[in-house]
């Protein structure tokens, strides 16, 4: 009799054990025939597919922005009435202004710094 209550007690114990070892050796054969590569290759694929889109919506709203600013100045320059021309790409490079900053730094006369505990 004891036998008999110690095996009712233990039977579902032991089903659910059966199940569960069944379920991971089910599982376990089933991971090892999957084809992780071909997995890794497909996710691969849409992050690209993905990046290229956020990269395209990021050149379009660069452009409109770029047009808006464009159309504001336009704007601004038909209200002041004068053609005013738009500074060169790389300013560094106009001769003018190369010369007039020279002529700027030869005009200011440069003055020896006191030195450390001078008295006045």
């Amino acid at each position: 009799m004891m036998w008999h209550g110690l095996l009712v007690k233990a039977a579902p114990t032991v089903v659910t054990g059966v199940v569960g070892v069944a379920a991971y050796e089910a599982l376990r054969k089933a991971v090892a025939k999957a084809p992780v590569r071909e997995a890794s290759v497909s996710a691969t694929a849409w992050a690209l597919r993905l990046a290229r889109e956020a990269e395209r919506r990021a050149e379009e709203g660069t452009e409109r922005a770029r047009l808006a600013v464009a159309d504001v100045v336009a704007e601004a320059v038909e209200r002041v009435g004068e053609e005013v021309q738009p500074p060169p790409a790389n300013s560094g490079d106009v001769p003018a202004r190369k010369a007039a900053r020279k002529a700027a730094r030869k005009a200011v006369p440069k003055v020896a710094p006191k030195a450390r505990g001078a008295k006045r």
